[in-house]
């Protein structure tokens, strides 16, 4: 598989080989690298370039993208290496490259001036800055000039524009890039707290809302393109929970079946593209992205708690595969993405003509193609994407071998180029989906494999024991972010209930408690998305809103409420309930903005349960204890365990909860506890399971 590290040599209009390298040669994004010949003399994201800017009187253009946009390589492609257009970047502008994966603080903060001014945002997005860093204009993909694919301006007329108003009208451009801050201002750092905390209510509203848009025949939201984070499958799996209403698990279950069917899922490799053009999940954008295969393999695993389904289990296990055998690094740590292009063109690395499946399958085609829904005429410009018409799981494992080799000859393809950094966050989002998953279908090597990138993430720190943002050739890129801590803590919680290695879970409240002393707003409640050490941006984000992506003040949300049940140390709900203040306005307002928030908030308004696991010394885990557990959907609350002696005094010591806990007649016991009231102890599974069971109508582990 091709690289990102790999440099290709761009090329110009016309076709001839380029023959530049600036300073983005230096840099380790790989995003930063693609630039790095380009005739534009770009500068990394740095006071030198606002510096150089303010000496020679000229306005700043900053370009964000990431490795695998497809947009980005199309302006890359007709604007940036268009000679051009680059000599007049060069002349009259300071021009700005920054990888919007290793600077989440200003891509944030450019992007909310882009929909505040476009009403939408994408990338790559273009911002036109003044020397103190405020915008003044802004966009996203520009066609390279007048009337290109339909545009009445091009990017060269912008340009020209844009610089011409910039040196002859100051008074204008301060003005409307003073505004322009101020709304970015405005917007990023919130609303007031409210008054009192949200309830039960909100998570009505949001299910209520979620049920007026869903599209009844294809599952998801209605309209295109479709995102699999628009519907929060994981919070109306919690709703059914605790409300016992079908629509919700149906909703959440119909949404997982098209998706799964669909060719989005890629049906050869497993893992998931990263949306739908359609809406009926069928022809994706084909880039694959380590956070959405995360996310939807805890979706999935949750699912089969709920359901059952041998599916939903299998799609577990071949995503996870996927990111085994093809997105993770010799030193543990997982890759970020792959792009969607090869040979030049989208998807060509994924589609199939039908007769390239009947030269390779032989008798077996026939079958094959009926099941995968392949024509002669194809559905994505004359050839396949491979997609399941009519689910079925004996047929689908009776094509296991054709499957294998048509994935064998895919290999022998020219690989779409892949995002080799490794970030934080995203890991931890894998972490947890490698620990959950593992957990739930009893797979060992998945849960070593969680634990084996946890122990690259800390190795890989600061000389403080700081998270790092990226790592790139050995490279960090600096300081983490919201995100990176807490997602990171949220693997460490669930690698803990997957192991009971007490290690993950004092490394937990140890980064939590460093979550808190770096990103918290003391004042207001709830977690900035900058440290306080952070460079200082023109504005300071707190993150309001859920995107393909938590937000991390989401998920740090979720952290601290299980902490809470954990230790039993009223400060973590003490920080739950400011941070739900600060956001109670936007939750009643627009729950479906903090989609992820939403988990939370389940959580909170439950009675979670605390359950432990105490035996003998000398003998191994409760297996049948932890396979109950492992079948049964109960996401709020506490797994501890330890056998007796020195390792339960040690848990006690983190989970007070755990102290004075005995293995009953020599057998692994279980006890099922509500806040530190524990019911009578037990050594059956089933016993353990109707004590659940009987908590069921609001509860849980």
């Amino acid at each position: 598989m091709r690289t990102s590290g790999d440099i290709p040599r761009t090329r110009h209009r016309d076709g001839d080989v380029a023959h530049f390298t600036n300073r983005l040669i230096f840099e380790t994004s790989p995003y930063l690298r693609q630039h790095a010949h380009n005739p534009v003399n770009w500068y990394r994201w740095s006071d030198e370039a606002f510096d150089e800017a303010r000496r020679r009187g000229n306005p700043v253009f900053l370009s964000i993208g990431y490795s695998t946009c497809h947009w980005c390589h199309v302006m890359e492609e007709e604007s940036f290496d268009d000679l051009e257009i680059a000599r007049f970047l060069n002349e009259h502008y300071v021009a700005i490259k920054v990888d919007r994966e290793e600077r989440p603080d200003i891509d944030s903060l450019y992007m909310t001036a882009v929909q505040a001014l476009r009403g939408q945002g994408g990338w790559p997005m273009s911002v036109w800055l003044d020397a103190d860093r405020r915008p003044f204009f802004a966009g996203t993909y520009f066609p390279a000039r007048d009337g290109d694919r339909g545009a009445g301006r091009g990017f060269l007329s912008i340009l020209q524009e844009l610089a011409q108003m910039y040196g002859a009208d100051v008074q204008r451009v301060a003005a409307a890039a003073e505004s322009i801050t101020a709304a970015v201002r405005a917007a990023m750092a919130g609303v007031a707290s409210g008054k009192a905390l949200p309830g039960t209510a909100v998570l009505d509203a949001a299910a209520r809302y979620y049920e007026r848009a869903y599209d009844e025949v294809d599952g998801g939201i209605r309209g295109v393109p479709k995102f699999p984070s628009s519907l929060p499958v994981r919070m109306l799996l919690r709703h059914h929970r605790r409300t016992g209403d079908v629509g919700s698990l149906a909703m959440a279950e119909h949404t997982l079946e098209m998706m799964a069917a669909g060719g989005m899922h890629d049906q050869l490799g497993g893992g998931f593209h990263r949306y739908s053009t359609d809406e009926h999940w069928l022809v994706p954008h084909f880039e694959k992205m380590l956070y959405d295969n995360a996310l939807l393999t805890l979706a999935y695993a949750e699912a089969w708690q709920v359901t059952k389904r041998r599916d939903f289990a299998r799609v577990v296990r071949t995503t996870l595969d996927y990111v085994l055998r093809e997105m993770t690094a010799p030193d543990g740590g997982f890759f970020s993405a792959t792009d969607a292009d090869s040979e030049g063109e989208e998807g060509t690395f994924f589609v199939w003509r039908e007769a390239e499946i009947r030269e390779l399958l032989g008798p077996q085609a026939d079958a094959f193609m009926r099941f995968y829904g392949v024509t002669r005429q194809g559905n994505f410009a004359g050839q396949n994407v491979l997609f399941v018409p009519h689910p079925d799981e004996h047929e689908w494992a009776s094509l296991a071998r054709a499957r294998e080799i048509l994935r064998a000859s895919r290999e022998a393809r020219p690989h779409p180029l892949r995002d080799d950094k490794i970030l934080t966050s995203w890991n931890g989002l894998m972490i947890s989906a490698l620990a959950v998953g593992g957990r739930v279908l009893a797979q060992p090597r998945y849960v070593a494999a969680a634990a084996r990138a946890a122990d690259f993430i800390i190795a890989a720190g600061g000389s403080d024991g700081r998270l790092q943002r990226s790592w790139k050739d050995g490279k960090a890129s600096g300081p983490g972010f919201l995100e990176d801590d807490a997602f990171f803590v949220a693997g460490l919680l669930d690698l803990y209930a997957a192991t009971f290695d007490q290690r993950r879970l004092a490394q937990a409240l140890l980064y939590a408690e460093r979550t808190e002393s770096l990103f918290a707003d003391r004042e207001h409640g709830g977690w900035f998305r900058t440290a306080d050490d952070h460079e200082k941006l023109v504005a300071r984000e707190k993150p309001n809103q859920d995107g393909a992506e938590p937000g991390g003040g989401s998920v740090a949300l979720l952290n601290v409420l299980r902490l809470h049940t954990i230790t039993g140390n009223d400060r973590w709900r003490q920080i739950a309930e400011r941070a739900l203040l600060a956001h109670a306005p936007m939750l009643n307002e627009h729950p479906a903005v903090l989609r992820e928030m939403l988990l939370a908030l389940d959580y909170f308004t439950d009675e979670p349960r605390e359950i432990v696991l105490v035996w003998p010394q000398g003998q191994s885990g409760p297996a049948a204890f932890i396979d109950s557990l492992r079948r049964t959907f109960m996401p709020n609350g506490a797994l501890l365990g330890a056998p007796e002696g020195a390792e339960l005094d040690a848990l006690a010591q983190l989970a007070p909860i755990a102290g004075g806990k005995i293995a009953l007649a020599g057998q692994a016991t279980a006890y099922v506890c509500e806040r530190g009231a524990c019911r009578l102890p037990t050594t059956e599974p089933a016993a353990m399971a109707a004590q659940l069971d009987r908590s069921n109508c609001r509860s849980s582990f």
